[in-house]
């Protein structure tokens, strides 16, 4: 089969954003990104400070309510027709559940040739690039560094601590079929 879909994984500024826009450079055919980031930033400004949605606490923990479920939910099986409608696309996702994170994933895209990428990169150096966006509370890079990928598996993992985007990406690129 052919990849339909690269799902990459990793903690907050572990530097899968500038993969996915090398990814977009470097694949000779057009594919789409749909990344959380934006999935968040389309959510009424009442859902991003609440219970219902989802709320990012001063020392960076994140708390997900079950309306940013629900419409999650409906995201990624957008996603998923998005592929089945012909197009390519590379999924920017952080699994704040390990597996369970993955796991609606692989029923959404259930049937689809998936290519599932992990993005580590060390607690110290996310979290000072976090620091360095300025839009991140502290502590969230850090926290998240590891624990998004216990239990989930992958077919490919690459490191963003001392290996640029452009590497990484043509690392994934030749894993594509």
């Amino acid at each position: 089969m052919t990849t339909q879909v690269i799902v990459v994984n990793g903690g907050s500024s572990s530097g899968k954003s500038g993969i996915v826009r090398c990814l977009q450079a470097e694949l000779p055919d057009p594919w789409l990104a749909a990344a959380i980031d934006a999935f968040v930033d389309a959510l009424p400004a009442s859902l991003r400070t609440t219970g219902e949605g989802i709320a990012f606490a001063e020392d960076g923990g994140v708390t997900i309510g079950e309306e940013f479920r629900r419409l999650e939910a409906a995201w990624r099986e957008g996603v998923a027709a998005m592929v089945r409608a012909g197009a390519r696309v590379i999924v920017d996702d952080v699994f704040l559940g390990g597996p369970s994170s993955q796991e609606p994933w692989r029923q959404a895209l259930a049937g689809l040739d998936v290519l599932w990428v992990g993005v580590r990169c060390e607690s110290e150096v996310a979290e000072a690039r976090g620091i360095a966006r300025g839009d991140r509370p502290r502590g969230m890079a850090a926290a998240q560094a590891e624990t998004v990928h216990r239990g989930v598996v992958y077919d490919l993992e690459v490191d963003t601590t001392h290996t640029e985007s452009l590497a990484c990406a043509r690392t994934i690129a030749a894993r594509v079929t």
